[in-house]
């Protein structure tokens, strides 16, 4: 049986501490759709930790959210109305042990960088294309937005509080038992701009927002397997890839880093210059704006690099 029909017949049978404390379960979700909620925000950690990523955990509703907790409830056999409720909320683990509290090192600090430069040669002149921000570090050891990391610590000097400053932060670590995150197969789907993975049973078991190519000449669609796998990747820039016919065409060699263009990972595909990867712009994901690869959160990534190995099958389409 091909991976297409294969994927196709596994679908069809997918038929702040105290914020939290003083509610009742009764007034979960009031308002949901207006701006920040922490409910919301407790629904999408515990998504998160479960890998049915919404992309960034904020506290405020959109569409991935919707789409993670309708994920959620058709793996476990319920109707998928993508309407949050406080019975869902219990199930998924409730809203205490929501949070972590992170200590700014000395180490921190001085990994920070004052900023990425513009020009690809001076960038290729960099030792690392570090963070430019403690507030961009703590967002992605979070999951979540820079907006977030000042909502949940106002009284902190953003974007560089000094060393010893505590922090807190969306605590997004993985409840499910390494054994279980096998990657048997994965599809991507161009029009809802995700990647799902599945267990060598057909099971769901993963599901993560992505960007795709601006250019639909430069989407790749059919069957395709993983070829390699990179954490922490140096990144090859090519000119002629960003101006085509320029006078420039030496290649360069970026750093690793979180702001490398391909982030903190990279899974290439059997079609040449293609891949799924990292981005130091997490909160852009789900807009057509790469040159052919598809792009993950960096902790999404990270984790998708983990699941799959060499052979992996994958299968893209509309």
């Amino acid at each position: 049986m091909s991976i297409r029909h294969r994927l196709r017949l596994m679908l069809l049978f997918l038929p702040f501490f105290t914020l939290f404390a003083q509610e009742e379960t009764t007034q979960r979700f009031v308002n949901y759709r207006s701006g920040y909620n922490p409910d919301t925000l407790a629904l999408q950690i515990q998504l998160d930790r479960l890998n049915l990523s919404c992309n960034c955990v904020d506290g405020c509703w959109g569409a991935r959210t919707e789409i993670a907790l309708m994920a959620w409830q058709l793996i476990n056999g319920k109707e998928a109305t993508g309407i949050p409720t406080a019975e869902i909320l219990d199930e998924l683990g409730g809203t205490t042990n929501l949070f972590t509290t992170y200590t700014i090192t000395e180490k921190d600090a001085k990994a920070v960088i004052p900023r990425i430069p513009e020009d690809w040669e001076e960038r290729a002149g960099l030792s690392s294309m570090a963070y430019t921000s403690l507030q961009e570090m703590m967002a992605e050891k979070g999951h979540t937005s820079f907006r977030c990391v000042m909502r949940l610590n106002p009284s902190v000097a953003w974007p560089n509080p000094p060393v010893g400053t505590q922090v807190l932060l969306p605590d997004c670590t993985c409840t499910i038992p390494k054994k279980r995150l096998k990657a048997d197969c994965m599809r991507i789907s161009l029009s809802r701009m995700e990647i799902t993975v599945f267990d060598a049973e057909g099971k769901l078991f993963a599901l993560f927002p992505c960007s795709i190519a601006r250019d639909k000449a430069q989407r790749p669609e059919g069957e395709l397997a993983v070829k390699n796998v990179a954490v922490n990747p140096t990144y090859l820039y090519d000119p002629q890839l960003f101006y085509p016919g320029s006078a420039k065409r030496s290649k360069l060699t970026i750093p690793a880093g979180p702001n490398n263009p391909v982030g903190v990972a990279w899974v290439g595909l059997t079609r040449q210059g293609f891949g799924i990867h990292g981005t130091p712009e997490p909160e852009r994901i789900g807009q057509a704006a790469s040159h052919g690869c598809f792009r993950l959160a960096n902790w999404n990534a990270e984790k998708l690099a983990k699941m799959v190995s060499i052979g992996t099958p994958m299968l893209v389409e509309e």
